[in-house]
């Protein structure tokens, strides 16, 4: 009874309601996740272990973060402390090279890395787990990094801290020196430093386009080197620091303090401040096993999502010891539209894209079709035929055009936009002659139609976090029309502002990759190539080929799990090989209609959804379901470690159960080709033809064309005619004999 009447309220049409809340970060983006040395939490800080852990981890954008150190012969190397005896075996290895210096302020015993040169360091000293709690099995095992160590890793972001800049001027050692020279070989993405006189310094020298400066805040009772006025007291002129940085790093407690009795207070306003001003806010502090307050009841992914989750503020990023929880409590796959929510509304209309914002969905998408007259608008297809009322009223306009489909059809660029905009939009159930399912059918021709312009306007007035532009028949249009589709959907994304959108996605899909040369260069701009065949494989000159021409890929579902007679075969190698060379995947098209469903998922879509989403992590799945894939993505059936997961299914299981007890399957069907770079590169797009002079040249020719079309159309008729004529005079004349 529940099902049921909840399957009748989505199909009625009610009160919009409130969109699901997006990311309230300064960006409107999810917040970074900063790996504090790596996976520091289980490996010693910043060693190779601790690194590598950016390469397998796929839910969200990751920072890599080195604290920076320098030796006696000025060699940057990776580790928290100015003493490296908290974190490496230096004291065992070098007992007598004991000693005390003054630490801004405080005199620190111990061992320094300005004793002892980057080679005596590297070559005898190992590093250990500077927390006592954490498992020391690895420690003696691994040589301390260097900064060029772990810029070599290639992170998505590198992230470097220093903390000591003063202290090592004192002992005639330059940091600006260093980053100056080190930055011409390695990227930085952020610099951080809790002392305001390096970051002032830095300000003029460093390009803020390529490198943000943080300015990190201590304890609120520490005192900070430069302005000698404690931390707490520089927190209350933020305005002043916004001059230099772009962004605060701070403490969580900074933001949500917590009471001597390890309860939670009440927020500040420290968020919210900062954002006003366009202050970006990072919390450090974050680690699994130091409880930060019994609100969280020992959960790290509770206290996560304090910060990131609440309906007041979001932190733009996370300073974390266990990158993985973190990485997992934000990131998750992009529920992105096909046509809208199509499976409830008919595509493209406003109200399958209202229905859509309503459920949920992150990514809403236009697949954009011309009118004759040049319009730019969004169906599911340039054929109108299935997808409105045209059928009928203009049958007359139907055509062949091999470059576009194989059947004949009534296209979107043989009627105008005042023609289009007299046709009703039509439900289209894939479904329907083959097994006999229709969609909603009391919403067959509910909707209006959408310019490429008004769609544009709906997704900046909506919560979405993004757009989808899918981009189809461009090279036709140009040449044999002369339309110019790129030039509209350019201008139109421009004229929106969408290339230079900070908080919302845009994603540019085609299956030309000369379509998507020309968005190149458009930071805002991410780029997918349409893989419409089923593949079995992505050889290496493939994929090489890719990502000079795309962010991402779009592929069918057997692409990634093979099938063999309803049946799940096996995953592919192809999930791993764009994986390899850091191209997104992103799997369409996702239906809830069970007939869609290969066995293995119980005909049940929330399964299919574990298995793309929590099994192969994928980037983003195109569906028509989007509220589907939201209610999964949104609970907690999506962690696969939690109570009340939705498991998924293990591809070939089934069949390799159902081949041992049938008398006999149906043939085995070949394995998916390879994806061939012929099949992702294509020619350079045509020119626009001016169609008014080529009209004007051959006009004759086209009304002398229209002439023997209606003449062919007539014939039969007048064979009719001539054989009844001829019938009635014999008929008379044999009476008259």
């Amino acid at each position: 009874m529940v099902n049921s009447s909840l399957a009748r309220n989505q199909l009625q049409q009610s009160e919009p309601q409130a969109p699901i809340k997006q990311w309230l970060t300064l960006s409107g983006g999810p917040p970074l996740v900063i790996a504090r040395g790596g996976f520091s939490g289980l490996f010693p800080e910043s060693s190779v272990y601790a690194n590598d852990i950016v390469k397998q981890l796929n839910h969200t954008k990751m920072a890599l973060s080195c604290n920076l150190q320098l030796t006696k012969d000025g060699i940057g190397i990776c580790l928290s402390d100015v003493r490296l005896d908290s974190s490496t075996n230096i004291g065992t290895v070098f007992p007598n090279d004991l000693n005390t210096y003054n630490v801004n302020g405080q005199q620190v015993k111990g061992w320094f890395a300005v004793d002892f040169t980057s080679d005596v360091i590297l070559k005898n000293v190992s590093l250990v787990q500077s927390i006592p709690t954490r498992t020391n099995v690895f420690d003696g095992r691994l040589p301390v990094s260097t900064v060029k160590d772990v810029a070599g890793v290639k992170p998505p972001v590198f992230w470097l801290n220093v903390q000591y800049d003063v202290f090592y001027t004192e002992h005639n050692l330059s940091v600006s020196m260093y980053l100056e020279n080190e930055r011409r070989v390695m990227g930085i993405d952020y610099i951080s430093s809790p002392e305001l006189g390096f970051l002032m310094r830095l300000r003029g020298k460093v390009n803020k386009a390529e490198t943000k400066l943080v300015f990190e805040f201590l304890d609120p009772d520490v005192v900070e080197p430069t302005t000698k006025q404690k931390y707490s007291a520089i927190l209350n002129n933020l305005s002043a620091i916004k001059l230099f940085v772009s962004g605060i790093l701070v403490p969580k407690e900074y933001i949500w303090p917590v009471d001597a009795n390890k309860y939670l207070g009440k927020p500040t306003t420290l968020v919210a401040d900062a954002h006003k001003l366009g202050l970006e806010v990072y919390a450090s502090g974050f680690a699994n096993d130091m409880p930060g307050s019994y609100n969280y009841s020992y959960d790290p992914t509770t206290e996560y999502l304090q910060f990131i989750d609440n309906p007041e503020f979001s932190v733009d990023g996370l300073l974390t010891d266990f990158s993985p929880t973190a990485s997992t409590a934000i990131g998750k796959a992009l529920i992105i539209t096909h046509n809208g929510a199509s499976g409830v509304f008919p595509g493209c209309t406003d109200l399958a894209y209202e229905q859509a914002a309503n459920d949920g969905a992150d990514i809403i998408d236009c697949s954009v079709q011309m009118s004759k007259d040049g319009v730019a608008f969004c169906l599911g297809s340039a054929d109108l035929t299935r997808v409105t009322t045209a059928m009928p009223a203009f049958m007359s306009r139907s055509s062949s055009v091999p470059e576009v489909q194989k059947d004949r059809g009534i296209f979107s660029f043989d009627l105008t936009w005042s023609e289009i905009k007299t046709l009703m939009p039509q439900m289209e159930s894939p479904f329907d002659q083959t097994a006999g399912f229709q969609r909603n059918p009391e919403a067959k021709n509910k909707g209006k139609f959408m310019t490429l312009v008004e769609f544009l306007d709906f997704a900046r007035a909506n919560a979405v976090s993004g757009i989808l532009i899918n981009i189809e028949n461009a090279a036709y249009l140009a040449s044999n029309k002369g339309l110019d589709m790129v030039g509209s959907i350019t201008k139109a994304l421009s004229d929106a502002t969408f290339d230079q959108q900070l908080t919302q996605l845009v994603l540019i899909q085609s299956d030309d990759s000369s379509v998507l040369s020309k968005f190149q260069g458009v930071p805002a701009y991410k780029r997918l190539l349409h893989i419409s065949k089923p593949i079995g494989d992505a050889p290496e000159p493939t994929v090489n080929e890719i990502k000079k021409l795309a962010d991402g890929v779009v592929i069918a579902r057997p692409s990634l799990i093979s099938v063999e007679n309803g049946f799940t075969k096996a995953q592919t190698k192809v999930l791993d090989e764009m994986r390899a060379a850091k191209i997104s995947v992103y799997v369409y098209v996702l239906r809830n209609e069970f007939v869609a469903l290969p066995f293995d998922y119980f005909a049940d879509p929330t399964r299919e959804l574990a298995t793309y989403v929590a099994a192969l992590e994928v980037d983003g799945v195109i569906t028509e379901f989007p509220g589907t894939a939201s209610k999964y993505m949104r609970s907690p059936c999506v962690d696969l470690n939690g109570e009340i997961a939705v498991l998924p299914a293990e591809p070939g299981a089934l069949l390799k159960q159902a081949s041992s007890v049938a008398l006999a399957l149906p043939p085995v069907i070949p394995p998916n080709p390879p994806l061939q770079v012929a099949d992702v590169v294509d020619p350079p797009l045509p020119a626009v033809t001016n169609i008014s002079s080529s009209t004007a040249s051959s006009g004759s020719a086209h009304v002398y064309l229209q002439l023997l079309q209606v003449a062919w159309q007539l014939l039969p008729t007048l064979v009719c005619l001539a054989v009844i004529t001829a019938s009635n005079f014999l008929s008379s004349y044999s009476s008259g004999c």
